[in-house]
C-alpha cells in the first residue's frame, strides 16, 4: 500500500481500478468530456463535467474510456445515501499496532495522484457531504478534513466526472454545487448498429442471431420508453447462452426465458 505524508501526517492511499469497460460507439460523447478536462491557458481550469442517463446507459464506462484515453490512473468512488464527508475526504482507521492511522479516499488519492476520479451516482449523496467538495469543484481546488486539520489541493493534472442516474430515488443537488457540476453531458439509449456493437463487444462468443434477437428486443423497449439498458440485453443474451449449453436447446426455446428471468415476466410483450 502506497503511502503519502502531508504537514506531518501520514495518509495510506487508495488503488487505481481496471476495469473490464471499452466505450463503443457515440464517439460525440467521448469527445465531448475530453474537451470539458482541456486546459486552454495557464488561467483556465478545468470543468467537472455530470453524465446523466438512465441505468446501464453506460455512463461510468463512458467516464472511464475518457481517463484512459488521457493516459491517467483511474479512481471510482461509490456515492450512497450513507455517504458522509469523511468518507470523501480522510477516514481514521485502527492499524495493526492498535494505533489510529489514516486512510485517503479514492477522491484524494486520484487529487494527490494527478489521476481521474469517477464519482459514480453522485446524486445519491446529501446536501452534506456535497458541501465537503464544494472547494474542489471551483477554482480553489481543494478540500479540507476535518478529521486530520489538513487542506489537501489537487495536482493541476487531477480531474473528476460525476455520474447521475435520471430516477425518483435520489437526493436533489444543491444549487451552489449543481453550478459546479459543468457541463451537463446525456447519455441515451444507443441506436441499433452501436447496440449491436457493444453486445459483440461484451460477447464475441455469441451466435450473431442471438445478438440480433437481443437488438431487436431492446429497441422495441426503447420506443415504448421502457428502461432496459444494453447491460440488460448482456445479461440476456449470457443467460440464454448459458441454458442453451446446460440443456442442450435452441434459441427459440431460451430466448424468452432468459427475458423473464433477467426482466420479468410484463417485458415479454417486446419479444416478437
Amino acid at each position: 500500500m502506497e503511502h503519502i505524508t502531508l504537514d506531518g501526517i501520514t495518509l495510506s492511499l487508495a488503488s487505481p481500478v481496471e476495469l473490464p469497460l471499452k466505450w463503443v460507439g457515440q464517439e460525440e460523447l467521448l469527445r465531448q468530456l475530453l474537451a470539458a478536462w482541456l486546459v486552454i491557458d495557464e488561467r483556465d481550469i478545468p470543468f467537472n463535467p455530470r453524465l446523466i442517463g438512465k441505468p446501464g446507459v453506460g455512463k461510468t464506462t463512458l467516464a472511464y474510456a475518457a481517463a484512459r484515453a488521457l493516459g491517467r490512473k483511474v479512481y471510482l468512488f461509490q456515492a450512497t445515501m450513507d455517504t458522509r464527508p469523511e468518507d470523501l475526504i480522510v477516514t481514521p482507521v485502527i492499524g495493526p499496532d492498535g494505533r489510529i492511522q489514516y486512510a485517503a479516499s479514492s477522491l484524494v488519492t486520484a487529487m494527490v495522484k494527478g489521476g481521474v476520479l469517477i464519482l459514480d451516482e453522485g446524486n445519491r449523496m446529501s446536501e452534506k457531504a456535497w458541501a465537503s467538495l464544494a472547494p474542489l469543484l471551483d477554482d480553489r481546488r481543494y478540500v479540507e478534513s476535518i478529521i486530520t486539520g489538513l487542506r489537501i489541493k489537487a495536482a493541476p493534472e487531477f480531474r473528476i466526472v460525476v455520474t447521475m442516474n435520471e430516477d425518483a430515488s435520489t437526493f436533489e443537488v444543491p444549487e451552489y454545487i449543481h453550478s459546479r457540476l459543468q457541463p451537463q453531458i446525456y447519455i441515451d439509449f444507443p441506436e441499433a448498429d452501436e447496440e449491436l456493437a457493444i453486445l459483440k463487444e461484451n460477447l464475441p462468443f455469441a451466435p450473431s442471431r442471438i445478438l440480433r434477437y437481443v437488438v431487436e428486443f431492446l429497441q422495441r423497449a426503447h420506443a415504448s420508453d421502457e428502461l432496459y439498458s444494453v447491460r440488460d440485453g448482456i445479461n440476456i443474451a449470457r443467460y440464454a447462452l448459458k441454458m442453451m449449453q446446460a440443456a442442450e436447446q435452441e434459441p427459440g426455446a431460451v430466448l424468452p426465458l432468459a427475458v423473464e428471468r433477467i426482466l420479468g415476466e410484463e417485458a415479454l410483450r417486446y419479444l416478437k
